[in-house]
């Protein structure tokens, strides 16, 4: 028996160092351009320098990110297609949608990369500096302010929900299927808020074409030092951040498993890696397999209750 359990052990350890011998994707359920997006692709340049293989991103944005996270839970079992993926697609969204797949079984956790604020944003068309200015403008207009999201059933969906039952005001959902999309239409006035994740948003705010107005954190983000927290600001209990993470199809040797989980550690260690992510005011994710795999599904368990407590639907 215990020479059974050592060649298993030795097979395991031959099959993480033979890996990978082909091209791997990294499938990103977010259209090009948002914070999935950059992060995937930070993280294909890094893996493809130190495991000597293309690492190829691909984006299947819609419905609510799950599209991509389908196509990995349904590929084959050996590492070769990976996800990025949010707390918008494995915790929030498969309580608001029908999946062909289970989350919690048919995608396997490898490790959190990084965990980011949400920030109130707005565009050129509101006049609010502040939060009170912007309570006051959404009352004094005669029809609701238009929210833009990545998505229905999206971390940005549930803070605008949450902030709207704080300070009891009716906001119009917009979903886009991106961040990037969505700014388009912000900063041209089709919408006038969004609560988007830091991660998608501080280029266009140090580029001063969107403001932000707070982060949703209980403590202010160091990238974004002169912004309140919306609890500074007067709202009270409508804190989000969205965490970004490393999967694969569920089902995949434990040993290649590790082998990504390594390799993520080493590139999360990199102080270029570390540096971009500061800008994206992010923390970098220190969790191990196992850690992550529970906090995946205490999330996605915690998303739940708060969805039935809310009453909160697809459109």
């Amino acid at each position: 028996m215990i020479r059974g359990l050592l060649l298993m052990l030795m097979c395991g350890a031959a099959l993480a160092q033979s890996y990978p011998t082909k091209p791997v994707r990294i499938m990103v359920g977010a259209s090009a351009g948002g914070g999935t997006d950059i992060i995937a692709r930070m993280l294909a340049d890094k893996f493809a320098e130190s495991m000597k293989q293309p690492f190829v991103v691909e984006n299947r944005p819609g419905a609510s990110n799950t599209i991509a996270a389908d196509i990995t839970a349904k590929a084959s079992k050996d590492g070769y297609t990976i996800l990025v993926a949010t707390n918008t697609a494995q915790a929030i969204a498969p309580h608001l949608i029908k999946l062909d797949y289970d989350p919690l079984k048919d995608v396997q956790p490898v490790g959190l990369i990084v965990v980011v604020p949400n920030v109130l944003i707005v565009g050129p068309a509101v006049k609010a500096k502040t939060v009170r200015e912007l309570l006051t403008e959404m009352r004094s207009v005669s029809a609701p302010m238009r929210y833009a999201t990545a998505g229905t059933g999206s971390t940005q969906h549930m803070a605008a929900e949450a902030f709207a039952k704080a300070t009891g005001t009716k906001l119009i959902h917009v979903p886009y299927k991106g961040s990037s999309q969505a700014h388009v239409d912000l900063i041209s006035g089709q919408v006038e808020m969004m609560f988007d994740t830091t991660s998608s948003a501080m280029g266009q705010i140090k580029a001063g074409r969107l403001r932000p107005l707070a982060v949703t954190t209980a403590k202010r983000s160091p990238e974004l030092q002169d912004v309140p927290t919306l609890a500074e600001a007067g709202v009270q209990g409508a804190e989000m951040s969205t965490w970004y993470g490393l999967f694969t199809t569920g089902g995949t040797p434990p040993a290649i498993v590790e082998r990504l989980h390594g390799e993520l550690q080493k590139a999360l260690a990199l102080p270029d890696v570390r540096g971009r992510l500061a800008a994206l005011a992010g923390e970098p994710g220190v969790l191990s397999v196992r850690e992550f795999t529970e906090m995946n599904r205490a999330d996605y368990e915690r998303s739940g209750r708060l969805i039935r407590e809310a009453e909160i639907k697809i459109d």
